[in-house]
């Protein structure tokens, strides 16, 4: 039925190639999309047969290329992808919901490698539906609107459900079976994920083949023992588990392979799934799972907010629904779910996007829904997949694209994800004995930096056995090198700045943050030249569209050797936050560490109790869960070159010093200071 289905609806479409019956300037978009949609029904039927398996590399190339030509930034300016391009051709409310169905069809290209029919002609008869409104002269823009509402709601239960399921059944095994059973040497194997593939992944494929095998193991060996040791440092039963989360960037798949060995030891089944490609499985243009290069960024930021042709009340109750039930239905399959182990990637050129008004953007009603959506499909997810029962790992490696010295950067950056910790356990221990002192601690910029903020610790009750901070040493986290904790939010004020900062691949310039009581009180930028757009930059990426944010987490890093190797090679505005976070104090906005894990007691090595897990605003949760938590975490690091102090203030008055003019002073913490010392050399 599907499959006859299918086969008209590519009919009716290549019917749209010939045809006039739809006037100028629609003609030309219509037969654009179809002229992709038969390119999509082609390359389907290639691998159908086995055929594109077969191809020569330069022949997948070109393949690839053509499949993503459309929005690479070259051909940008003239895609239908572009909201501003197809408003100018278009109109503004027909161009806006035309880019929209444009976007929304080139996720076929995945659905077409994972030979998803289904998928495919939901999205074919959508086309056509839409086509067939404009034979009869311009549509009421209301009747297209409807059209995708209906696509939306009726076919939640199909792409929503699918996306709660392929995280956690293993049986799903499209990546997988690609990962154990390709020839890594023939590096045509990168081209039949579907997914865009560029000089990145290929040099990274290359790169990882060249290195020794006991070096990969050695890398495979840190990611899944810090994933493991996870469970242990907390506390929480691993052989309960049956199911690890790879998540990864497309080149790594010989760490991956062997990864998934040492998974199999420790008793897990990998689930490896694609990045969302649909409105319905995205969340904004983050991406979780595994997936290639990213085509074009701005592309993908111009449609963050896609669902606001469709978001309302009865559509968010609706996708809820359809979440819980498929919970309810796979409980068992989610209970047995461990948590994600993630290998991410950074070193590409920074980006700053551009902010355009063709996009289409939610309404404050919508923001709040969407928020009010966030917060009740985590607690949903927390039912059926225990905060207290599940672990993380995630460390990063850099792309060829960070230099012209990347072989000698990731093997730097190999040897710093591999430190020793219990060196670094010492230390920090002897600065956490300092701060759990404190009645708070003054973190103070130096030279064009603001900073000029207090942070309220925990009071500890039982010095003898308790304690504020936790001592990070590279479990979960990787690489060694912090110690953190969740401040007191009464009595934390102040300013926060930084120059130049990157998160969630998307750089801040001059960010400056004001807390009064633990709440961001006000924010802005110098990214743009209207303040106002500033603001909306913030607002949409650092506070994920909340009026405002706790300060969830307060931590200093250690990691001089990473913070060197940066300088050294001049890649500091490239670093994922994952080691630029060791290379500082970092103050991370929303949640904290321990959200939904709240009550799980967590001890350091030497026997301490880490009790500084909850603020004023995670303990609702005992009253009611959705004002407790805010689904985000972002974190923000001040470099060393840019502070001037960091002081402990005790609770009778004194001052400790831990850090001054980018030196550690504190006693015990010196050693820190050798890499700082001979790097300067």
């Amino acid at each position: 039925m599907i499959d006859e289905r299918y086969e008209l609806a590519v009919g009716r479409i290549r019917q749209m190639m010939v045809e006039d019956t739809v006037e100028a300037p629609f003609r030309e978009f219509f037969q654009k999309t179809a002229e992709f949609v038969l390119m999509i029904h082609e390359v389907k039927a290639l691998i159908a047969d086995g055929t594109y398996k077969k191809l020569e590399l330069a022949k997948l190339e070109e393949w690839n290329h053509r499949l993503y030509e459309d929005i690479l930034p070259d051909a940008y300016g003239t895609s239908y992808g572009n909201p501003a391009y197809a408003v100018s051709q278009l109109g503004e409310e027909y161009g806006q919901l035309l880019s929209f169905l444009y976007t929304e069809l080139r996720g076929c290209i995945a659905y077409a490698f994972e030979q998803k029919t289904e998928y495919l002609d939901i999205l074919f008869e959508l086309l056509i539906e839409i086509y067939n409104q404009f034979e009869a002269g311009e549509p009421e823009a209301d009747r297209i609107k409807e059209s995708i509402y209906w696509y939306a709601s009726d076919y939640c239960d199909v792409f929503a459900a699918d996306r709660v399921r392929v995280q956690i059944d293993p049986s799903e095994s499209f990546a997988v079976d690609m990962v154990q059973n390709c020839e890594l040497e023939d590096l045509r194997y990168l081209y039949q994920f579907g997914e865009y593939i560029s000089e990145n992944e290929l040099r990274t494929a290359r790169h990882l083949l060249e290195l020794p095998k006991e070096v990969i193991q050695k890398m495979a060996d840190v990611y899944t023992e810090g994933y493991r040791k996870g469970f242990v440092n907390t506390g929480k039963d691993l052989s309960k588990k049956e199911v690890v989360d790879i998540r990864y960037v497309l080149g790594f798949e010989r760490v991956v392979r062997q990864a998934i060995q040492n998974f199999k030891v420790m008793g897990l089944q990998p689930v490896l799934y694609r990045a969302g490609v649909s409105v319905l499985t995205k969340r904004g243009q983050s991406k979780v799972g595994y997936y290639g290069a990213i085509a074009n960024k701005q592309f993908e930021y111009d449609h963050r907010n896609d669902q606001a042709l469709f978001l309302d009340k009865k559509f968010v109750e609706r996708k809820l629904e359809v979440i819980k039930t498929t919970f309810e239905h796979h409980k068992e399959m989610a209970g047995k779910y461990a948590g994600p182990a993630c290998i991410d990637m950074f070193g590409e050129e920074p980006f700053i996007p551009q902010q355009k008004e063709e996009v289409i953007k939610l309404t404050k009603k919508q923001e709040e829904l969407q928020v009010q959506f966030y917060s009740r499909q985590g607690q949903i997810m927390n039912q059926y997949i225990r905060g207290d029962e599940r672990s993380f790992t995630i460390i990063s490696y850099p792309v060829p694209e960070i230099g012209e010295k990347y072989e000698e950067i990731f093997d730097e950056i190999i040897r710093i994800n591999t430190l020793d910790s219990k060196t670094y356990e010492k230390v920090q221990q002897a600065m956490i004995d300092a701060l759990d002192q404190g009645e708070y601690v003054h973190i103070l910029g130096g030279g064009k930096n603001r900073t000029d903020l207090k942070v309220r610790i925990h009071e500890i009750d039982n010095p003898e056995k308790e304690t504020a901070f936790e001592n990070c040493v590279a479990d979960v986290n990787i690489p060694v090198g912090e110690v953190f904790t969740s401040p007191v939010l009464e009595g934390t004020n102040g300013v926060l700045h930084v120059s130049k900062v990157y998160l969630h691949e998307l750089q801040y310039q001059d960010l400056e943050i004001t807390f009064k009581d633990g709440m961001i009180q006000d924010y802005r930028c110098s990214n743009f030249d209207e303040e106002n757009k500033n603001r909306e930059y913030i607002y949409d990426n650092i506070l994920h569209k909340h009026p405002t944010l706790p300060l969830g987490e307060f931590a200093i890093g250690t990691n001089t050797t990473a913070y060197v190797a940066a300088k050294k090679y001049g890649i500091e505005e490239k670093l994922t936050i994952l080691i630029a976070e060791k290379m500082g104090p970092h103050f991370a906005v929303g949640d904290t560490c321990y959200s939904w894990s709240e009550e799980v007691r967590v001890f350091n090595p030497n026997g301490k109790e880490i009790i500084a897990k909850d603020n004023s605003v995670s303990i609702l949760r005992k009253e009611d869960v959705s004002k407790a938590y805010y689904q985000c975490h972002t974190d923000i690091t001040i470099p060393y070159e840019e502070l001037k102090r960091i002081d402990v203030i005790t609770r009778d008055g004194c001052k400790l010093t831990i850090l001054e003019d980018g030196r550690f002073v504190l006693a015990g913490t010196e050693i820190l200071n050798e890499p700082l010392i001979n790097g300067d050399k």
